[in-house]
């Protein structure tokens, strides 16, 4: 079998991972699947496959699985880049009047009785899923330069070889090193790991959702880290919102609950959050981080047109 026909097949078995590839350097679902099949026609050209002489896509990485990572993650550095300048220079957290966060990736609480029937993450959400990439930490990649962006997710995520790396990026060895270090910092400032124990989170979770239904700003302010900070992306049809300081939070959140027929506990990214609906139709997406068993950071996504195309109303039958 060429090695043309060899990426074929492997490719077509390693979509779903390569789209979580694309997933965490891109921030986006359906970008993802783009860069994915963008990568794929590249592969098919003539001259790129690995049965041609050995070139960028097929020669630079020792193996067919890191070849094809290799060509999804150059479609998205080619896509980080064209986002330009103006958009790389943006805080997604909010400082410049603006929020925004990356898709989430939304699904069930495993077992009945929390928000619907007991059914864990599908094997598409389980790919991109498996390294571990909470709307915290997607947010922070954000704040990264595409080249920052791809040496950290290759080097953390994807475990590819450092001189690998810099094939990708077009650089030395040393320098894509550099790059991964300097990303690596820069994500563990803006995204500080939160509680390990998921179980107490969501009984955290579970209890800011009470106490904002119930609108009881005592209980709030329990579960409430006195500096949190809340960050609402309404896209474009609604504006963003950045608020800060226990107080302020919970009575937003009283305010935002009675606008909500429904919430449900979900998860975010593989974390517990908060999935609000009215009229049948989800109005928001809540992630949360809680570290020292408060809620210091809670992330909401409100734009009405991402909530419709990732298709989130499923999640109610």
């Amino acid at each position: 079998m060429g090695g043309s026909m060899v990426l074929a097949r492997r490719f077509e078995e390693h979509r779903p991972r390569l789209r979580a590839v694309a997933y965490r350097l891109l921030g986006s679902l359906g970008e993802a699947a783009e860069a994915v099949e963008e990568a794929r026609l590249r592969l098919e050209r003539p001259g790129v496959g690995a049965d041609a002489d050995p070139g960028p896509e097929a020669g630079a990485v020792r193996n067919a699985d890191r070849a094809l990572t290799a060509a999804v993650a150059r479609v998205c550095l080619d896509r980080l880049r064209s986002r330009g300048a103006a958009r790389r220079e943006e805080d997604p957290y909010g400082e410049d009047g603006r929020v925004r966060l990356p898709d989430p990736v939304v699904g069930r609480v495993p077992g009945p009785g929390h928000g619907g029937p007991g059914t864990g993450p599908d094997s598409e959400q389980r790919a991109l899923l498996s390294d571990g990439c909470d709307l915290p930490f997607m947010t922070a990649l954000d704040t990264l330069g595409p080249a920052e962006r791809v040496a950290l997710v290759l080097c953390d995520l994807c475990a590819v070889p450092s001189d690998e790396v810099a094939e990708v990026l077009g650089r030395t060895e040393a320098s894509a090193r550099q790059l991964a270090d300097r990303a690596r910092r820069r994500v563990r400032a803006a995204a500080p790991a939160p509680d390990g124990d998921p179980e107490h989170r969501r009984e955290v979770v579970a209890a800011f959702l009470a106490a904002a239904g119930e609108g009881d700003l005592d209980a709030l302010l329990a579960v409430l880290d006195p500096d949190v900070v809340a960050r609402s992306d309404g896209g474009t049809l609604r504006p963003s919102l950045l608020r800060r300081g226990a107080t302020t939070v919970a009575a937003q959140a009283v305010i935002f609950a009675r606008l909500a027929e429904a919430a449900h506990l979900v998860l975010v990214n593989g974390a517990p959050g908060v999935m609000a609906v009215a009229e049948g139709r989800v109005i928001s997406v809540m992630s949360f981080t809680v570290r020292g068993g408060r809620v210091t950071a809670l992330d909401v996504l409100t734009d009405p047109d991402r909530l419709t195309r990732l298709g989130l109303t499923a999640l109610l039958d």
